[in-house]
Order: C-alpha cells, then structure tokens, then sequence
C-alpha cells in the first residue's frame, strides 16, 4: 500500500519484481504512514507469506543498538567514550595497543584484527569450516577468533569496518552491569521503544512469524541459511526486528526517550570520514549533500539477509527496508530516494 503518491505505485512494484523482492517495507513522512508493503515468503516450504508484522534479521543493522547501550552507561557514569578497553575489560589481549578507546571500537578505528574482515573475505559462510556457527552462543566465543592476533594499524589511524570491536563493546556491557548482552538491549531499548516484536533469537528456536533467510544457489533452488550465521546475535549483528518496530526504534532515539540530547548527539555525530560525504558516527552511517547531513542510516548483510534503516532528517521520513534473502533492500531504497524522498 503506497498512500498519496498515487503516480509511484506501479514504477515501485516494477522495482519490487525486478528484484524479486521478499521482505517489507515501511516508510513514514512525519508521522504518519506512507508505504508498507510486504512481499515473497517468509517461508518458501510452506508457501507463507512475508506480512508488515513479520520479523526478520538484520545482521549489523543493530550495531545501533550496542552504540545506544554504551551511551547510557557513559550517562550513568560507568564508562566514558574515552574510556580505555584496557580499563573496561579483565580479558587479556597481548597483542593490542594499549590505548584503545571506546570512542575508537565504536567508530571502527581502533585497529585490531577483525574476526571477520569485510574488505579480505568474501563468504561470511567459510568461518563455519573450522569454527561450528552453533558453538557460538555468547559474546565470549568469538574472543579465541581475533584475541591472539596482532593490531592491523595505529588507533584513530583511520576508518575500517570491524565487527571484532563490537564484539568488545558487547562484553564491556555484560561486564559493567552483569547482564547478558541480549537481556540488557531487551530491556533498555526494545521495552522503552515499545519494539515488543523484537529480539534476540536462537536459530535452532525462532518463534512464529519469523523469516527464514534463504540463499540462492547458482542451478535456481534455494536452501535456509539456518547453518551459515552464528546461531544467535550479538553486539556485532543478528537481532530480530519487524519494519514497524525498527522505526519506532529511532523514534524513541530521535525524541530521546533512550539518551538524553548531549549524548544522542555525541552518536549522530559525523565523528569519522570513511568516503567523499560519507562518514561514520558511533554505530551509524552518516550522509552528507552540500555540507548538510541528508541522511542517517545503518545497513546489515549476512547470506539470506539484507537490510537498510534510514532516517532522512530534512524531509521528516523514516524508511526500514528488510528482506530475507541477500539484496533487494538497496536498490529499492535508492529508487525511493530518488522518486519521492528526492535526496
């Protein structure tokens, strides 16, 4: 359902065919809601279809939420952004710099080795063949991965996306207020926002109304990529949202029902330059056109998933795109853009 924009609806279905999308999308222009849509199947064995309340991972579209979380605990006086992971940890890292800071992880500038690099591995799925993806069920399994390896460059040298930062992130919050990563981001940013669809899921225990991520093989079938992603989120990537709640999410966070205004600032800050008008705040993508910020986003990609979040501040539109399957999101994110957002 498109509403008001009566002219764009056939040229978005076209859009919707070419990639043959599955997934939902849910936009909303001050308030008040302008598209939601939902198409393909949320399971293909049994032919049910995706629909506006169902859930589907995000992969590091959530990064968000454990940058979110380490700001309240800088609010409540537990840490500081400058605070060292030397100071914040009682795991022992031989070969890291000594003065690596939470301002560093959260901005993928520290420098250490990444469990997982994105710029030298091209198949998320090849770390299964020597590390089980179902031994991995919390935040300490990944440490043997990246903790004997050694720094890659100097802290604040530069940008590089890393996921073993937020990893550290993530057991700075266990070790600070001694919850479970997963139980904390429940309670202090799914329950505030009213996100009650959400959460952090086994894939051996999905509940219902959850998209299975499926991957495309080169002969056309498909198979569920239930043994090609850790078998639970993290602080690095994973958890469940609906296209709903992921928009309540930054509703709660742009009317700081979740930080209070210095500290929601310090993370919508352009802090890191990662490209031409393209920069990264604390566990957020940031756009800029012409010197202003055109839009906040995070994104996530994982085999059978494909997401992307985005809040464009000047026309007052927020925008979630989710899919169960491993593109899609994009490209209809940028045809929106182009057609009604006009960015």
């Amino acid at each position: 359902m498109v509403k008001n924009d009566i002219m764009i609806e056939p040229k978005l279905k076209q859009v919707i065919e070419d990639e043959v999308f599955s997934g939902t999308i849910h936009m909303k222009r001050n308030k008040e809601d302008v598209i939601l849509l939902a198409a393909g199947y949320a399971n293909r064995s049994e032919e049910k279809k995706n629909e506006l309340n169902t859930r589907f991972g995000i992969a590091s579209g959530c990064k968000l939420f454990t940058a979110v979380a380490i700001g309240q605990l800088v609010e409540k006086g537990v840490i500081s952004f400058e605070s060292s992971l030397k100071d914040c940890l009682d795991i022992e890292f031989p070969n890291f710099a000594t003065n690596i800071t939470i301002h560093h992880l959260l901005t993928h500038s520290a420098g250490i080795p990444d469990y997982f690099d994105e710029a030298e591995m091209d198949d998320f799925e090849d770390l299964w063949k020597q590390q089980p993806m179902y031994l991995l069920r919390n935040l300490k399994d990944f440490v043997p991965m990246f903790q004997e390896k050694s720094m890659v460059f100097n802290p604040g040298e530069k940008f590089h996306y890393n996921n073993a930062g937020f990893i550290l992130l993530g057991l700075i919050i266990e070790h600070k207020t001694g919850l479970r990563f997963i139980d904390y981001i429940e309670t202090n940013i799914f329950k505030r926002c009213n996100m009650h669809d959400s959460g952090y899921f086994s894939m051996d225990q999905l509940p219902k109304n959850t998209a299975s991520g499926y991957i495309e093989e080169e002969d056309g079938t498909w198979r569920t990529n239930v043994y090609s992603i850790p078998v639970i989120g993290g602080s690095d990537g994973g958890a469940y949202v609906t296209a709903p709640d992921m928009n309540k999410f930054w509703e709660g966070l742009l009317n700081n029902m979740l930080l209070e205004e210095p500290t929601k600032n310090m993370l919508l800050e352009p802090h890191i330059q990662v490209k031409q008008e393209v920069y990264y705040g604390y566990g957020i993508w940031i756009n800029k056109r012409a010197g202003e910020i055109s839009k906040y986003h995070v994104m996530g990609y994982d085999p059978g998933v494909s997401f992307h979040s985005v809040v464009y501040p000047n026309p007052g539109i927020i925008l979630t795109i989710s899919s169960n399957k491993s593109k899609g999101p994009f490209k209809i994110m940028k045809f929106l853009e182009d057609e009604l957002i006009l960015i």
